[in-house]
């Protein structure tokens, strides 16, 4: 979807570059020459981010930021400025900005900020909805035991200002969640800011979530406000927060605490007023006890969890799901009314899914892409789940694989681990036998030692076939 930027900038010439670049990266970019005329736009006009110049006659760009906030609270805005001073950078994000920049500056470093920026803004403004979803882009999707359940938490919880820790395996919709809840709450409408722990640097984390000094570290060559600044008055999600290193931890413990921070190499301690939302598929008390995070950090996120089942524990929900991503997929790819045959429906519900929600996601992309636009039928659905299956993929250890399915189990959360385990290693097992073998079933069947038969019988069972174009099956 394109995306639309606000210009703010009196110098011609400057104004003119940074649009050519913009342009090109697929910003439709609008341009005002002064203040007064960039808040005119971006209050009445269709404005994803502002990017504004801090000295212009006239309004100026952090009289800009303070009444377009006001007005705007969600839209992030960007500055320039050419004076950056501690005084500035303060005031700018007091005022509301999302980030400044210091000129003359990289464009790279620019796309980036822009990118974080429209990302969170996305993030708060794309409304989420829970259980049935018609028209919106973003829905929690499900009417089974568990997924009634989850909705009723978050209406629970949604308005009262407690930490809420979110649970469960990769794809299953944890940041889904948390948007509903901050949507459902008191600050909604306020900064919203996800934060991917595992996505920053070691060495960057902390800086990146609480700010640093000028001179604080190599490199820190101006003062940097934190997300949790930006986030002040809002919230904040703190993504997979079990990678979080135990620096980190420390930090955000005493904030969770004490409700203050202090930025990297400074002395100042600054009140910030932040809901803390946190995420994670780890199973955090195997981290606990093997000491890679917190106790008592722990026990302070802890304080209402909720906990996303892996969609192999609701079935039922699957086809909700599959003619909610094809509805969606089918007016993005301007296919209209789209169809599924009953058979491939069926065999989408009987599949394990341990990608979850994503990978059927993913599958019902490629498989109405391949139907091109016709009714989605078992062919396709077929090639999809294979190519899915058969694509690489960093495994978990199994230790860890079986230490957080039990620790799953002990908290009531799944069951049948057993045959979980099992069914999940054999899948894995045909795999990528199938797969090193090039489609050749006979030589896959001779390395694992069973007929060819049985093979068979057990790719149709996960889902697994041999992408088109590999080695026919033979017996030499």
């Amino acid at each position: 979807m394109k995306r639309h930027l606000l210009l703010v900038e009196d110098d011609a010439n400057i104004a003119a570059a940074l649009r050519n670049v913009l342009e090109a990266e697929g910003y439709a970019v609008a341009h005002a020459d002064r203040g007064e005329r960039g808040l005119e736009m971006a209050i009445g006009g269709r404005c994803d981010v502002v990017l504004t110049d801090l000295k212009m006659p006239g309004l100026t760009g952090l009289e800009l930021v303070e009444r377009l906030h006001a007005a705007r609270p969600q839209l992030p805005i960007i500055l320039m400025t050419a004076h950056g001073t501690s005084e500035t950078a303060i005031a700018a994000t007091k005022n509301g900005a999302y980030d400044y920049l210091l000129k003359p500056f990289e464009m790279e470093e620019l796309l980036g900020v822009l990118d974080k920026a429209i990302a969170s803004s996305r993030l708060a403004a794309q409304p989420v909805s829970m259980g049935d979803a018609a028209t919106e882009r973003d829905a929690i999707i499900g009417q089974s035991r568990a997924m009634r359940e989850i909705y009723k938490e978050i209406g629970r919880i949604a308005a009262k200002p407690v930490t809420v820790l979110i649970r469960g395996a990769t794809g299953t919709g944890k940041e889904l969640i948390a948007r509903a809840i901050y949507q459902h709450s008191e600050r909604a409408g306020r900064p919203f800011i996800a934060v991917n722990c595992t996505a920053i640097p070691e060495n960057l984390l902390e800086s990146e979530l609480f700010g640093h000094e000028k001179g604080a570290f190599t490199g820190a060559e101006a003062r940097r406000i934190g997300r949790f600044e930006q986030a002040h008055t809002g919230t904040i999600l703190l993504d997979e927060i079990g990678d979080m290193p135990l620096p980190a931890q420390v930090k955000l413990l005493r904030f969770l605490q004490e409700r203050t921070i202090q930025r990297v190499g400074g002395r100042d301690t600054i009140p910030i007023d932040v809901r803390v939302l946190a995420a994670t598929h780890r199973d955090l008390e195997a981290a606990i006890a093997a000491q890679q995070f917190r106790e008592d950090l722990f026990y302070r996120l802890n304080v209402v969890t909720i906990t996303v089942p892996p969609l192999r524990q609701r079935a039922d929900d699957v086809p909700a799901l599959v003619h909610y991503f094809l509805r969606r997929f089918g007016a993005e790819f301007e296919l209209g009314e789209v169809s599924i045959q009953p058979e491939a429906l069926s065999f989408l519900a009987e599949q394990p899914w341990p990608g979850n929600v994503r990978e059927l996601e993913n599958a019902v992309r490629k498989a109405l892409l391949s139907a091109r636009g016709y009714s989605v039928g078992l062919v396709e659905v077929r090639a999809a789940c294979a190519a899915a299956h058969l694509s690489p993929a960093v495994p978990q250890p199994l230790a860890q694989s079986i230490a957080e399915l039990l620790g799953a189990a002990s908290r009531g959360e799944i069951e049948n681990v057993h045959a979980t385990v099992l069914a999940d290693a054999e899948r894995e097992l045909l795999a990528q036998a199938i797969k090193l073998a090039e489609g050749n079933q006979a030589k896959a069947a001779r390395w694992l030692g069973i007929s060819r038969l049985t093979l068979r019988e057990k790719l149709t069972a996960y889902g697994l076939h041999p992408a088109q174009g590999s080695a026919p099956d033979s017996t030499t």
